[in-house]
């Protein structure tokens, strides 16, 4: 195959946001070093750390200009040095945290890249190494769910949410979800028991009133900003554990008075690149535990809402407003 010298790609060109996201004609396709392979980049899937990193506030996030985009799935197109598993030719997902995937070409380290599964075009495996390792880690490593004990899932409608509805489900855990008025019916068709209003008066006392007054024994916070106090005071005391694995309303504070005289409950915090490189064992636990739950059927392959390359700002701009239900995907 012969590839060329020059592609498409957006470029994030200030750190005020995706509004400053600009497709360029010229990038230089990228080569594999050792240990890493070049794919041609079928679908990207767009995340909250695509905002994050485009708003300047993901820690250790690149500096523009720079190519922005850090989940790609495509067809493998060459391969670097030292690299034996993986041949021009296969399919597979994988991330890249320092950007590159709103492209026709990206760069992934091959030990990170996962084969798409068969029988699964390369859009439908989007989330498997983002939204859905996610959502597994938060609710099992992490968050000791068990069967009988109720969940709060926070942006139950999105793509890490609904995977963990689902999972949550099949552990037989009592769910109640999160989401706006509009996408209340689709949370509950993934299953969950009871679906409240996300931007509701008092979050916290619809909780406890579905509790019995105990709260949740484990809840899964992506949002931030005023939700973490909900969050915290929704959740069992001692006992209950809440996963904070997202920032998507802002920042939160919580002291460690608040800790000791009003929240007396576990907080953990996930990043899912993070735990790939400090503690390989337990994603490798993760993504074994993850493909035992697609071959049972509790996964099922995505159907992302697919924007055209150049209309990546406008996809970025619509999940930050949280307008958005399911994953999103870029086809360059």
């Amino acid at each position: 195959m012969t590839i060329r010298a020059t592609m498409r790609a957006l470029q994030q060109t200030s750190l005020n946001g995706p509004q400053d996201l600009c497709l360029i004609t010229n990038a230089p396709v990228p080569s594999p070093g050792p240990g890493e392979v070049l794919i041609r980049v079928t679908a990207a899937g767009v995340n909250f750390v695509d905002i994050s990193q485009a708003r300047g506030t993901f820690a250790g996030g690149p500096q523009p200009p720079y190519l922005a985009g850090i989940e790609g799935a495509g067809e493998v197109t060459a391969v670097g040095e030292g690299v034996t598993d993986l041949e021009p030719g296969a399919h597979v997902i994988g991330v890249g945290i320092k950007g590159g995937a709103f492209a026709e070409y990206m760069v992934l380290p091959a030990a990170a890249a996962v084969p798409v599964p068969a029988g699964w075009a390369d859009e439908q495996a989007l989330g498997l190494v983002v939204n859905w390792p996610t959502a597994l880690a938060a609710l099992k490593p992490l968050g000791g769910i068990a069967a009988g004990q109720t969940v709060l899932i926070h942006a139950a409608a999105g793509g890490t949410g609904q995977a963990a509805v689902k999972m949550a489900k099949h552990y037989g855990a009592t769910v109640i979800a999160t989401a706006s008025p509009g996408k209340h019916e689709m949370v509950r068709a993934q299953g969950a028991d009871h679906v409240i209003d996300s931007r509701g008066a008092d979050l916290a006392a619809d909780v406890l009133r579905l509790t019995g007054g105990a709260g949740a024994d484990l809840v899964l916070e992506s949002v931030g900003g005023a939700t973490l106090d909900a969050s915290l005071a929704a959740t069992k005391r001692v006992t209950g554990r809440v996963v904070v694995y997202g920032v998507a309303g802002g920042e939160a504070a919580i002291t460690n008075w608040e800790l000791v005289y009003k929240h007396q409950i576990h907080v953990i915090g996930l990043n899912i690149g993070i735990l790939i490189q400090a503690a390989p064992q337990i994603f490798g636990e993760v993504m074994g535990e993850m493909f035992g739950l697609l071959a049972a059927g509790v996964l099922s392959p995505g159907q992302p809402t697919a924007y055209e390359l150049a209309e990546g700002p406008k996809a970025l701009a619509e999940l930050e407003a949280r307008a958005t239900v399911d994953k999103l995907a870029l086809l360059p």
